[in-house]
């Protein structure tokens, strides 16, 4: 048995960089035809122009998943255009590295407009599609941080990334009569553009060294764990989040296995 998600028609939101352009790419090389969208126009379509060029098939959307409209908009478009959605994996995120006290109200409500209020902006327009199909993958990049782990300065991130874990189960269950799953991957630290500027290279090393496997995960990494969510094989898993980390959150101890070694 092959797990594919060949001929299958999906958005990716949050797509023009980091871990949603590594799920697009994955997407994409396993068959499916992919929607990216961001709002940078710009670095979305390089991704696209990039995808298609490899032989893979993909389109940019640009749109802002903090707005109701341009949800609903994104995918009527989608589904003008191909007739059916497969799969909604949605990864746009921001993460403000901020204490509490120096926090503004702002950033608080952009940061869980962005990460949470948009799961239910993105989902609600694919219900009907999905249900009329008697099928659909709706796929979230939830995190270790705030689900499993905490972490100073993310408060912010981590109360949106655990929202997403509590929207999940709630969703799973309205829709799992309809043939419409609802999972997330929960990532561990992954090479991005993003994780590499905010903590530089001694600083990845540093955080490396707390992986028991030894090293951070790569973005495809993220995109294979979709592949298998948003396939027909996983049609009985709902619900759930599937950690991709590394085993960073194992341990009682940190540095228990390194004593090991």
């Amino acid at each position: 048995m092959t797990i594919t998600i060949k001929n299958k028609v999906a958005i990716v939101t949050g797509a023009s960089r980091g871990i949603g352009e590594g799920i697009a790419r994955v997407f994409a090389n396993e068959g499916a035809s992919v929607i990216c969208v961001a709002r940078s126009k710009d670095d979305g379509i390089k991704v696209v122009n990039s995808i298609n060029n490899s032989g893979g098939k993909a389109e940019f959307i640009k749109a802002d998943i903090r707005e109701e409209n341009e949800c609903s908009e994104l995918v009527n478009r989608v589904i003008k255009k191909y007739g059916r959605l497969d799969i909604m994996c949605h990864n746009a995120g921001i993460y403000p590295d901020e204490l509490m006290e120096e926090m503004s109200v702002e950033i608080w409500d952009d940061t869980i407009n962005t990460n949470l209020r948009s799961c239910f902006l993105l989902t609600k327009p694919c219900i009907s599609v999905m249900r009329a199909q008697k099928s659909g993958r709706i796929l979230f990049t939830s995190s270790i941080t705030g689900p499993n782990v905490a972490q100073a300065r993310l408060a912010a991130y981590s109360a949106s990334k655990g929202g997403i874990n509590a929207f999940i189960k709630a969703a799973s269950l309205e829709l799992a009569k309809d043939g419409i799953t609802v999972n997330a991957v929960s990532p561990g630290n992954i090479v991005t553009d993003s994780l590499m500027s905010l903590y530089g290279e001694d600083g990845a090393k540093e955080i490396a060294k707390v992986v028991p496997t030894g090293n951070l995960g790569d973005t495809e990494d993220i995109g294979y764990a979709m592949v298998f969510l948003g396939s027909d094989q996983a049609k009985f898993i709902t619900g759930q989040s599937i950690v991709v980390d590394g085993g960073q959150i194992l341990p009682e101890d940190p540095d228990s296995f390194l004593r090991n070694e």
